[in-house]
């Protein structure tokens, strides 16, 4: 016994009809590997705010994630009048910890890496650890 699919009829709004349309005219009469122009990303980027980015690139046979990129709001830059181009900060009075990096490798091939601030660690204690030793 044959099982049959039975599928919906995709219905295109006319609106992305007529972009497709315009898009396709634009496609045959561009030079080769030309961008498309701004006007018709924006009406594509408006129809994907109403439709879905999905369906509106599927249809118009738009890269979706060129697409969607267009629906993020621009990050823009705000430049104040007048700000400073150099802060002075105030004066540290403590003095900071002193820091130490300690690379232990074992014939082996295993490697420690010990990294400290402050008051260093018994040493002799941590690499007879390390490589197995006793004391």
């Amino acid at each position: 016994m044959e099982s049959k699919r039975l599928t919906a009829p995709v219905v295109i709004p006319a609106d992305i009809q007529e972009l497709s349309r315009q898009i396709e005219q634009w496609r045959s009469t561009r030079p080769h590997r030309m961008p498309m122009p701004e006007p018709l990303w924006t009406v594509a980027a408006n129809l994907a705010r109403q439709y879905g980015v999905g369906r509106v690139a599927r249809f118009l046979r738009l890269d979706y994630y060129s697409l969607k990129e267009r629906l993020q709001p621009k990050r823009q830059q705000i430049s104040v009048p007048g700000s400073p181009t150099f802060i002075e900060l105030p004066h540290r009075t403590a003095t900071p910890a002193p820091e130490y990096s300690i690379e232990l490798e074992h014939p082996r091939g295993s490697k420690m890496r010990i990294h400290v601030k402050g008051a260093l660690p018994d040493l002799a204690a941590l690499t007879r650890a390390f490589w197995g030793m006793k004391r």
